[in-house]
């Protein structure tokens, strides 16, 4: 369209005349009893596309929001890193009402967020979204 009426096309990398969906930050949720909720790449697929990566994962029974949230919450949560370039490429959630936390981890692949800036995105506490901390936690500096 922007063609037809002489506008600038926008078409680089985050350009508005881009399709920047894939299948590689796509969100999607299971709606079951737990849900399960992932954005991104499982740790197979990006072992299988050459990606060296490193897999950190967390019980969210153990995050300070989850009994809170349910007595008796049980849930995981498994962060997949691109060791090279040391972002977010994959995100899975398993857990009552993980939905929820979905949107943060699509942010973080499709923004390609470097860990190092996710460190300053505090969760609330005490939340069940305190999982991104316990997760960089687990994941190291």
């Amino acid at each position: 369209m922007a063609r037809a009426k002489g506008e600038a096309v926008e078409d680089g990398r985050w350009g508005r005349h881009v399709a920047t969906a894939d299948e590689r930050a796509l969100p999607q949720v299971v709606f079951t009893e737990p849900e399960i909720a992932s954005v991104g790449l499982t740790a197979a697929a990006a072992e299988a596309a050459g990606v060296r990566i490193r897999v950190v994962d967390y019980d969210l029974g153990a995050v300070a929001g989850s009994a809170l949230h349910a007595d008796g919450y049980q849930g995981h949560a498994r962060m997949v890193v691109d060791e090279d370039r040391k972002v977010v490429v994959g995100f899975t959630l398993a857990g009552p009402d993980v939905a929820e936390l979905l949107h943060a981890a699509t942010i973080a692949v499709v923004g390609e967020v470097p860990l190092e800036r996710l460190w300053h995105a505090i969760p609330a506490f005490p939340t069940v979204s305190e999982v991104w901390l316990r997760l960089l936690e687990a994941y190291g500096r």
